[in-house]
């Protein structure tokens, strides 16, 4: 009588399913880590920088104002503003400067302009090789 092996038939099967029980330990410590942790974090704050007040204002100084309808008015020195389109814009700042390029163009905005508006007035008096270009900051104080 031949030798029967007992090794084939007592051998396990192999489970080929997932052990899930290490997976959902994994997952329930980063929970209770998540948990804890969460309420310790802050949210980002954004520290805006205020404008300081200068020691002393420029003579002269153009300012364009643009009106919440996208209007503009041209303003020398504190005067009374003029109405002026965008194309002549340019014309009237450098002839305003009078050979001055140091003299100072300052872009004052309402609040519901849109940003392009601004942006085209700027694009404009820069094309015109107008040197010093801001914009108009309300204090902070006031």
């Amino acid at each position: 009588m031949p030798a029967v092996s007992h090794r084939s038939s007592s051998r396990r099967r192999t489970i080929s399913e997932i052990n899930m029980v290490p997976f959902i330990d994994v997952m329930l410590v980063l929970l209770i880590i998540f948990m804890v942790t969460a309420p310790l974090i802050t949210t980002g704050v954004v520290d805006v920088p205020s404008v300081g007040k200068s020691r002393q204002r420029p003579e002269h100084v153009v300012e364009v104002m643009v009106a919440s309808d996208e209007k503009l008015r041209l303003r020398v020195d504190g005067q009374e503003a003029e109405a002026i389109a965008l194309r002549g814009l340019a014309v009237r700042v450098v002839a305003l400067q009078a050979g001055v390029a140091a003299t100072p163009v300052v872009i004052s905005a309402d609040r519901n302009v849109k940003y392009e508006a601004v942006v085209k007035v700027m694009d404009t008096l820069q094309r015109a090789g107008v040197q010093r270009v801001g914009l108009s900051v309300k204090n902070a104080g006031g």
